[in-house]
């Protein structure tokens, strides 16, 4: 007999297939991140701080969470940092929902979501995304009873790219006031599109964001959670008072202090790579769906070939199956070069 409640032994642990990845061997179009190595100043800044010896010391993290308000434009009592945005997205699932309480979750979607929304035991409703009409915005809203407790909007969403209106995302907060509405905008840098500003006025408004994507720094691990100050308080309560460790503010700190590299990365995979791939694309007749992020997710007529022969090449992509169990290839998109090299190698494949 376990010692655990009964329905978590009984689930399945979120295991992404990181097995056999090397970013020295394959060109790693798999997980959404950035491509190219951080800046100097970011990798200087850590080697500084093992250097002086302070490893042995627990984290003190001085002013960051005012540089990553002034960063977002909000007030430092609206922000608190977290183990990645992952952890963001626990501690608010958490903190804001029961066993037995329901949740929206608009799929498909990122698992981390359904992931924390079922070791907490909530009655999951999915309502579906789809390429003609995007975010299934009035199903969402149908879908809210007395007994929902949290709505999760990925904006834009993984693995599509799908944006969702600023408005929409308001009226759903509207209409749902005792729930926690959960909007991960951790690929904000790409679409600019955000309602941190809007947290004062709508107090069950939770914006999650992260340094993992367009910084390039999940390996460190620093996300952040914007909302209300009685939220972040109430939050704060259930984070532990070391859970950010502090090579990661140091980077964070550095970066910060050096966006150049992440505004020149955005703009080349925006506004050169992204249209090059969708030319491309276009042009061979192959279905995928409008992205305003980083990655396209495609539908080939084998996809699963064209995976495999894709990695031969040393290219790797990541497998996503839409609401009707269709197969797509969420493709990550680099810089000019690398998307260059992916086209000419799907050229070869098709």
């Amino acid at each position: 007999m376990s010692v655990f409640k009964s329905h978590i032994s009984q689930m399945g642990a979120y295991k992404p297939p990181l097995e056999g990845r090397d970013n020295h061997q394959h060109l790693l179009l798999d997980f959404n991140e950035r491509v190219l190595p951080v800046s100097p100043a970011v990798k200087q800044a850590l080697i500084d701080f093992i250097n002086d010896d302070q490893l042995q010391v627990y984290p003190a993290y001085g002013d960051i969470i005012h540089k990553i308000a002034d960063y977002c434009g909000v007030k430092p009592d609206q922000v608190m940092t977290t183990n990645g945005s992952d952890q963001g997205i626990d501690l608010i699932i958490r903190s804001a929902c029961r066993e037995g309480d329901e949740a929206i979750i608009p799929g498909p979607t990122f698992a981390m979501y359904h992931q924390c929304a079922k070791i907490e035991n909530l009655n999951i409703i999915e309502p579906a995304y789809s390429r003609e009409n995007g975010f299934p915005k009035q199903a969402v809203m149908d879908a809210i009873t007395d007994k929902t407790r949290l709505i999760v909007i990925a904006n834009p969403n993984n693995p599509c790219g799908t944006p969702i209106a600023r408005n929409d995302i308001l009226d759903i907060a509207k209409a749902a006031p005792e729930a926690a509405i959960l909007v991960d905008e951790c690929y904000f840098e790409y679409t600019r599109q955000t309602v941190c500003d809007a947290v004062e006025q709508y107090p069950n408004l939770l914006v999650t964001r992260t340094f993992s994507k367009t910084w390039g720094l999940p390996s460190v691990r620093l996300g952040y959670i914007i909302s209300g100050k009685d939220n972040i308080n109430a939050l704060l309560n259930v984070r532990g008072p070391y859970d950010v460790n502090q090579l990661a503010v140091v980077a964070i700190d550095a970066a910060l202090a050096n966006p150049e590299y992440t505004q020149e990365y955005v703009k080349e995979v925006i506004e050169v790579s992204k249209p090059m791939i969708e030319a491309f694309l276009d042009k061979q007749k192959i279905e995928y769906w409008p992205s305003v992020a980083n990655y396209v997710w495609v539908f080939f007529k084998q996809p699963s070939l064209v995976e495999q022969k894709l990695k031969e090449a040393n290219i790797l992509v990541r497998p996503k199956m839409d609401s009707q169990a269709k197969l797509g290839l969420r493709i990550t998109l680099g810089n000019k070069q690398q998307t260059t090299h992916l086209i000419d190698t799907l050229a070869s494949v098709l």
